[in-house]
C-alpha cells in the first residue's frame, strides 16, 4: 500500500520536482477559424494549484501591461480554458479576428506560490487570400484558383463562386463563371477569404429588338425601337446598329420616330459588337421584328369596266384602296353634280354592277372604303350614255358599210381615169386623119359637119361664135388672126361624137377602129364670145 502511494506522488507535477515552468510554442491563426494553444507548467513539490490565469499583453502609455483574457473577450465563450490544474494549461480561441494577435502570458498560483512563465507566446494572425490568374479572360480560356495564407497551408481548401461550390481550382471558363470567388478552410467554412471577381468577357448574346410602345402602331404617332444584348464588356452605343429589311439604318441603341408612316412597316433588326468574337463571328444579330404601320383608307379610286358606257350594256365600277388592315366595308353613292350636295346609296361591296345601263343610271359615282380605322372617299366617275352612230347599227354592219364606200370610190376613180384615157386617145387619132392622110377638103367638111352637129349654146352665155375649125388647123389660123380682145369670154362646150358614119370614107373609119374606139367619146370645143 506504501508502495502504490509513492508511484502516485512521483507522477504528479510539482511531486518532488523543483522547477517552476511554463511550456508553449509561437502559434499562427487564421482569422475566423478556432484554435488551441498547446501549454504544459509545472511546479515543486508539496503545492497545490488553486487558481490559472492567461493574461494578454498590451502597451499603455508605452509600459507594457498585462489584461487577463477573461476581461478581454468579446463573447463568453471566445476564450476558453481548455487545460486543468495538474500541468496542462492549454487555452482554445474561438472565431479568431484580428485583434486576438499579440503576445499572451500564463500564470498560476499554489498553496505555497504563485508563478508566471518568463516568456511570452506570440499568437499571429493571418487571413485567407484567394487569387485568381488571370483575373480577366475571355470565354474559353483557362483560369487557376489559389488560396494564400500566411500560416501553414490547412490541410483541405474548399472554393466558392457567390456561394457555390467550385468542384474543380482549374477549369474553362464559360461566360456563366463571371463572378466573386473566395476560398476557406473545410469544415470551419467561415473562415474565408476576401472575395475576388472573374471577368471573363464574351461576345453579345440574347440580342433582342423591342418596340415601345408596345402593341398596335397607327399612321402619325410616334415611337421607339431599343436594342439590347448581354455582353461583357457592355455594348457600347456606337456598337448598335438598326436594320430595316436588311438595309442599314443608323447606329445607337435607341431610334425614335415621332411621324411613323406606312412606308416605316418593315422587317426590324439589330446588331450588337464589343469587339469580342464568338465562334469566328464579331457581328451578333437579333431576331427580326415585324413594324405594321396601321391606318385608315387612303388613295381611294375607282375603275369603271367598260369604260364607254351604251344603253344596255353591262358595266362594273370597281373600288380600290390602300389601307392596314384592308378596307372591310365599301359603300357606292351616286350624285347629280359635284356641287350638288345630295347623295343617294345605290350599292356596297368592292365592285359595283350595273347590269343594263340606261338613262336613269347617268350620274356621278363614287365609293367609300372603311375600316376599323376610319373611312375615306374616291374621287366621282362620270357615268354617262354613249350616242350610237348610224341609228344604232351594230359594228360590224357599220364597217362593212364602210368598206362598200371604199370600193365605190376605187370604181368611180378608175371609170374617170379611163375616159380621160379615151378623150386623149381621140385627140390623138383626130390629129393624125387631118394631118398625115390627105383627107380632101370635102371629106373634112363631112367629118366636121358629123362630129360637131351636136354643139349646143350654152344657154347662160350669149350667142356664141362656133370655131369648128379643124384641130390641126386651128393653131395656124391662131397665128394669122388678130389678137383676141381680152374682155372676150371663153367657154368650153362638151361635144359627143356620134357612131361611125357609113357615108364617109373606110379609111377613117379603120383608123377609129384601130384607135379601139367602140363607144362614144367626148371631146371639147372652145366657143369664143364676140366682144
Amino acid at each position: 500500500m506504501e508502495s502504490l502511494i509513492l508511484v502516485i506522488l512521483v507522477i504528479m507535477p510539482g511531486v518532488w520536482s523543483g522547477d517552476w515552468t511554463v511550456t508553449f510554442n509561437d502559434q499562427c491563426a487564421l482569422r475566423g477559424t478556432s484554435i488551441v494553444i498547446k501549454c504544459k507548467y509545472d511546479y515543486p513539490f508539496g503545492h497545490f494549484v488553486t487558481s490559472v490565469t492567461w493574461s494578454k499583453a498590451w502597451l499603455v502609455s508605452g509600459r507594457q501591461r498585462l489584461f487577463p483574457v477573461s476581461n478581454l473577450q468579446s463573447s463568453p465563450d471566445h476564450f476558453v480554458y481548455a487545460g486543468n490544474k495538474r500541468g496542462d494549461c492549454s487555452l482554445k480561441i474561438n472565431d479568431v479576428h484580428d485583434d486576438d494577435s499579440g503576445a499572451y502570458y500564463f500564470s498560476f498560483v499554489t498553496t505555497l506560490n504563485r508563478w508566471r512563465s518568463q516568456t511570452f507566446l506570440q499568437l499571429s494572425v493571418k487571413e485567407l487570400t484567394a487569387v485568381v490568374q488571370p483575373s480577366t479572360v475571355t470565354e474559353g480560356d483557362d483560369v487557376k484558383l489559389t488560396c494564400v495564407s500566411g500560416c501553414p497551408t490547412p490541410t483541405t481548401i474548399v472554393w466558392f463562386r457567390d456561394g457555390q461550390a467550385v468542384p474543380n481550382p482549374v477549369f474553362q471558363v464559360r461566360r456563366e463563371d463571371t463572378g466573386r470567388y473566395y476560398c476557406a478552410v473545410l469544415g470551419q467554412e467561415t473562415a474565408r477569404s476576401a472575395s475576388v471577381a472573374l471577368n471573363v468577357q464574351y461576345a453579345p448574346k440574347k440580342v433582342s429588338l423591342s418596340i415601345s410602345p408596345s402593341g398596335d402602331i397607327f399612321k402619325g404617332s410616334s415611337m421607339t425601337l431599343t436594342c439590347s444584348s448581354d455582353a461583357n464588356p457592355p455594348v457600347t452605343q456606337s456598337g448598335y446598329s438598326l436594320y430595316k429589311d436588311g438595309h442599314f439604318i443608323g447606329s445607337g441603341q435607341h431610334h425614335n420616330i415621332s411621324d411613323v408612316q406606312p412606308s416605316h412597316s418593315g422587317l426590324y433588326h439589330c446588331q450588337a459588337w464589343n469587339n469580342i468574337s464568338w465562334k469566328g463571328s464579331d457581328l451578333i444579330n437579333s431576331t427580326q421584328v415585324p413594324l405594321d404601320v396601321q391606318y385608315r383608307p387612303v388613295n381611294v379610286s375607282v375603275s369603271m369596266d367598260p369604260p364607254p358606257v351604251v344603253q344596255g350594256s353591262s358595266v362594273n365600277l370597281t373600288c380600290s384602296s390602300a389601307a392596314n388592315p384592308a378596307a372591310d366595308n365599301y359603300t357606292w353613292y351616286r350624285t347629280d353634280s359635284p356641287s350638288s350636295s345630295s347623295m343617294l346609296q345605290v350599292g356596297s361591296g368592292q365592285v359595283l354592277s350595273l347590269p343594263s345601263v340606261n338613262a336613269s343610271h347617268t350620274g356621278l359615282y363614287f365609293c367609300q372604303a372603311r375600316n376599323r380605322l376610319g373611312e375615306s372617299n374616291s374621287t366621282e366617275v362620270l357615268v354617262a350614255m354613249k350616242k350610237e352612230e348610224h341609228g344604232g347599227m351594230p359594228l360590224p354592219i357599220l364597217a362593212g358599210l364602210g368598206v362598200s364606200l371604199f370600193l365605190t370610190l376605187v370604181l368611180v376613180l378608175i371609170f374617170f381615169w379611163r375616159k380621160q384615157r379615151i378623150h386623149a386617145e381621140k385627140e390623138t387619132m383626130l390629129g393624125f386623119k387631118h394631118n398625115g392622110r390627105g383627107l380632101s377638103s370635102s371629106a373634112t367638111e363631112d367629118e366636121s359637119n358629123s362630129v360637131y352637129a351636136n354643139i349646143h349654146r350654152l344657154p347662160s352665155s350669149p350667142p356664141p361664135v362656133t370655131d369648128i375649125t379643124p384641130h390641126s388647123q386651128r393653131s395656124s389660123h391662131r397665128e394669122h388672126d388678130a389678137p383676141v380682145s381680152s374682155e372676150d369670154e371663153v367657154t368650153y362646150t362638151a361635144v359627143t361624137q356620134k357612131p361611125r358614119d357609113p357615108s364617109l370614107p373606110r379609111h377613117i373609119n379603120n383608123s377609129r377602129s384601130k384607135a379601139g374606139e367602140t363607144d362614144d367619146a367626148v371631146i371639147y370645143a372652145t366657143v369664143a364670145k364676140s366682144s
